[in-house]
């Protein structure tokens, strides 16, 4: 049987660890050569190891997406070793949570960089290389958050909102290019972001989403996966819910 991302590369935004990081192993497994970048380097470093322990083929690198000559260099360096991009998962992203009244500038200035800043170099710099082949597979990473709101995360709320504006608008430019363009919104993942989350609040979540239980990595990693391969060729402008009916 044919793997769904065999002959393809695939980069991957943070995805040093979480859910970056399970579907950089999921997209080795389904046959791409994954571009493993974060900003921990070491990071980076062991998926890619582990991806090669199992036969794969990766490459790591250290990027800051919210800089411009970085995200230049990240591109530069994976056409320099494999001569295309065919999938570009805009994956990184942080948290600095707090009311908003009692929230900083400084809070509000890391997490827009990061989280929507980021996600727009990252695009306007490889969908360039990808409309100069007429192929391409974008997938944003947004949340529920982004959709619905949640006490104390302004702005992380503002941020995955703006991605998903932003998917539609880029899937209407690049579509006639050759590139679909979607969005991803995960409920609560069990990922390391959710550490710092209290058991109760945790428990509170579970009884909450009909499937009795937060995600798991993989859970959001297939949902990559599909909007990244061929069978999602006629998806395009869509944001995938993948909470378990949480927010149903």
């Amino acid at each position: 049987m044919r793997m769904r991302l065999s002959g393809k590369v695939a980069i991957i935004t943070g995805s040093g660890r979480g859910l970056g990081k399970e579907a950089a192993l999921l997209f080795a497994e389904q046959g791409a050569r994954v571009v493993v970048c974060d900003i921990n380097e070491e990071s980076a470093s062991e998926v890619a190891a582990a991806i090669e322990a199992k036969g794969g083929e990766a490459m790591a690198l250290r990027v800051d997406v919210t800089d411009p000559a970085s995200v230049q260099a990240l591109a530069d360096a994976v056409m320099a070793k494999f001569g295309q991009i065919d999938v570009l998962v805009n994956n990184a992203g942080i948290t600095a949570d707090a009311q908003l009244v009692k929230m900083t500038d400084d809070q509000w200035d890391r997490v827009i960089s990061v989280n929507l800043k980021g996600v727009y170099l990252c695009t306007k710099t490889i969908a360039p290389l990808m409309i100069a082949r007429g192929y391409g597979r974008i997938v944003n990473t947004s949340s529920v958050v982004g959709v619905y709101g949640n006490f104390g995360q302004t702005n992380y709320a503002a941020t995955k909102a703006g991605i998903i504006g932003m998917t539609k608008v880029w899937a209407k430019e690049l579509g006639r290019k050759g590139i679909t363009v979607n969005a991803v919104a995960p409920g609560y993942t069990m990922t390391e972001m959710m550490s710092t989350v209290p058991e109760k609040v945790l428990t509170t979540i579970r009884e909450k989403t009909p499937l009795g239980r937060l995600a798991e990595p993989r859970d959001i990693a297939y949902a990559y996966l599909y909007l990244a391969s061929d069978e999602a060729a006629f998806v395009n402008g869509a944001t995938l819910q993948v909470d378990g009916g949480l927010v149903l």
